[in-house]
């Protein structure tokens, strides 16, 4: 590998170092994050920040604590998996109620300590998983061995054979739900999740490099097939429990949920297919439910973080559409808030008695901060410079503002009073500041960016490589400086990178993320075929009878579909991770976009790969992690097995231990081999 890789693969993508997982506690003053001790250091300690002093402070170091590092539980490692969590050492911590006290899990033992002290370990059942205080700091909720329990106390759920406790594969993985317990304001009972994967088929991983080890399995929500049955019940430390009802037959999935007082829990519930999304409250005594809200879309509700909600004059909160799909709004109770002039991304809390929201004013690839008047849908900017700003926020007035441009990622807390402070960050300095070439072209007006080597002289004509992501949810074309290094790599070595946000994916308008409903490839492969040539037209140096396309994820099913269904346009491909017969990933992202395959199995053969194997007639390299467990290594398998039995030569790399995330500098290796493969196949 060259310096550039190395570096990356050191700084696990210039992340190492860099403060995260901020939280704010005793009433805005203490500011707790995690973050390691520098640029090349994966473990991460917990850390906290006395505004009143602006001295940081060191809580808690692995290091210290576990000089010799166990294993992590299992449960814990396919959690930070989900959370696409790469760094070592303490994963999470959650606070008391009043933000002075934190618990975290370290290696399966469970710690405690407070603002000012050192951390102290506390007995437990088993190895830990997700343990949380109750308000008062007085006990523990964890879970151990698929059981719920409290310290001290005990177990508190039931050995019925179900996971208590914790949050499903389709919750964590497509839900952004990544926890399954949440104690009552006055610590005397839990809301816990009861998870029954009984009927689920069972997905297993070998490690090829080490027969001697035992195989692991995990539940699975293959599409089309049984998704975990999941109740909600509240469990008292005297025995009590109640299960709150609701018809979990129409209504599924559990998105979010949690307690609003003592005696009222608010959930937020779905069908399978997501079209509708309801607001329940609870009572905990009664387990009887009440619908608040119903938000409906005829082919997805996408998500919006922050909604539904309860306001606090009591009315309701819920995304809604604008402009026949022009623009991603709010609504209060159902009477539009926002109009076509804001796209609402995400609601991030409440701001001296107005809605804190992320959005974006102008160019999708952009991101403000927002104050939003519920009452009259007046907007006042926060952070509306150039670039991406997001932020954390405080109930007692205190803000943690993230700006990122082509200059870097800066972050400033705003105290209460008015004072401003920064934690420090310790990551490296990126290696290149990029500002890519950024224009919306074809008729659909979708967004492209374009990165040419430095010091491009014009009239030099380069190979084109497009790398694309180009799936639902998420976002390429966006100002974030770090997203752009590898890109800024690849154009060094001589190649003109080209990406496409073809229709389909997020934060451009609801009608360019809904033209997905039913169908991937066709919408994915004929925008991104649209815009390279529309790019070809106005940048002459653009060669377009030279172009590669790499991805991974759903990347990797746009690089393999490109040079199997168009040869003409695209030359040669590398393909990792893909998703290659959408009947074999999960249920609630695969179903959301494409139906149930019983329903609409003309859809699912449409978008899969397999049968297109004999017409491959380009270079196609697949590359596939044999220890991932988002897209199961079957998928390129699986496509490799059609190519072989259709006589059709392409390459396989197999990586034992690899996972989905490509951590440990597993994708800079992995990108060396797809240079030496595009510099031979593009020459």
């Amino acid at each position: 590998m060259d310096d550039f890789l190395r570096q990356s693969a050191a700084t696990a993508r210039f992340t190492h170092g860099s403060p995260r997982a901020f939280s704010f506690g005793d009433a805005g003053r203490l500011l707790w994050f995690l973050r390691s001790t520098g640029p090349t250091d994966a473990v991460e300690s917990l850390w906290v920040l006395d505004t009143a002093t602006g001295e940081e402070t060191l809580l808690a170091d692995p290091r210290v604590l576990a000089p010799e590092p166990g294993e992590l539980p299992s449960i814990e490692r396919r959690l930070r998996e989900r959370t696409r969590l790469v760094a070592a050492g303490i994963g999470t911590y959650a606070l008391s109620g009043d933000g002075r006290r934190a618990v975290f899990p370290l290696y399966g033992r469970l710690y405690e300590v407070a603002c000012d002290g050192t951390p102290a370990p506390v007995p437990t059942a088993g190895p830990v998983f997700d343990p949380r205080p109750a308000a008062d700091g007085s006990r523990t909720a964890y879970v151990a061995d698929d059981a719920l329990h409290t310290v001290p106390g005990g177990r508190i759920s039931p050995d019925d054979g179900a996971r208590w406790g914790v949050a499903e594969f389709a919750a964590a993985e497509e839900l952004d739900r990544t926890r399954g317990h949440w104690w009552s304001p006055d610590g005397g009972a839990l809301l816990a999740a009861r998870v029954d994967e009984s009927a689920l088929q069972r997905r297993h991983f070998t490690d090829p490099a080490h027969p001697e080890l035992p195989a692991e399995d995990f539940a699975y929500p293959e599409a089309g097939g049984p998704n975990a049955d999941v109740q909600l019940w509240v469990l008292r430390a005297d025995g009590g429990r109640v299960r709150l009802d609701w018809d979990a037959t129409a209504l599924p999935y559990v998105s979010d949920a949690g307690w609003e007082s003592e005696d009222e829990i608010l959930l937020t519930v779905q069908d399978r297919l997501q079209q509708n999304v309801l607001l329940l409250t609870a009572d905990p005594a009664t387990g009887r439910t009440r619908e608040l809200s119903r938000t409906t879309h005829p082919h997805w509700v996408d998500p919006l973080p922050g909604t539904p909600a309860r306001l606090p004059d009591g009315r309701v909160l819920t995304s809604a559409d604008v402009g026949d799909g022009a623009a991603r709004g709010l609504a209060v109770d159902g009477e539009p808030l926002t109009g076509e002039d804001v796209q609402i991304r995400a609601v991030a809390g409440i701001h001296r008695d107005r809605l804190l929201v992320e959005a974006a004013l102008r160019d999708p690839s952009e991101q403000q901060v927002l104050l939003l008047d519920p009452a009259t849908g007046a907007l006042t900017p926060l952070a509306d410079g150039p670039g991406v700003h997001s932020v954390t926020a405080c109930a007692a007035g205190a803000l943690l503002l993230t700006s990122a441009d082509a200059d870097g990622v800066r972050r400033t807390l705003y105290t209460a009073d008015g004072r401003e402070l920064s934690p420090r960050d310790l990551s490296a300095p990126l290696p290149f500041r990029v500002v890519p070439a950024l224009e919306r072209v074809t008729e659909r007006a979708v967004p492209t960016a374009l990165v040419l080597p430095r010091g491009h002289v014009a009239g030099r004509r380069l190979p084109v490589l497009m790398d694309s992501y180009g799936g639902p949810g998420a976002q390429d074309v966006c100002a974030e400086p770090r997203r752009w290094q590898h890109r800024q790599w690849w154009a060094d070595q001589g190649f003109a990178v080209v990406t496409v946000d073809n229709r389909g994916t997020a934060n451009v308008s609801p009608a360019h993320t809904h033209a997905m409903y039913r169908g991937f490839s066709e919408v994915t492969l004929d925008d991104q075929v649209a815009a390279l040539r529309a790019l070809g037209a106005r940048h002459g140096d653009l060669d377009l009878g030279r172009v590669g396309v790499r991805g991974w994820s759903y990347g990797g099913y746009l690089a393999a579909m490109a040079v199997l269904r168009r040869p003409d346009v695209f030359h040669a491909a590398a393909a990792g991770a893909a998703p290659t017969d959408f009947r074999h990933y999960d249920t609630a992202y695969t179903e959301r976009y494409l139906g149930l395959p019983q329903d609409d199995p003309e859809v699912y053969e449409r978008d899969s790969l397999i049968p297109d194997a004999p017409r491959l007639t380009r270079p196609l390299l697949l590359v596939t992690g044999l220890a991932d467990d988002n897209v199961h290594p079957s998928h390129t398998l699986r496509l490799s097995q059609a190519l072989t039995d259709a006589g059709r030569p392409h390459q396989l790399l197999a990586l034992p231990g690899v996972t989905h995330m490509t951590p440990g500098g597993a994708r800079e290796k992995i990108m060396a081999l797809e240079l030496e493969f595009f510099r031979r196949e593009l020459a």
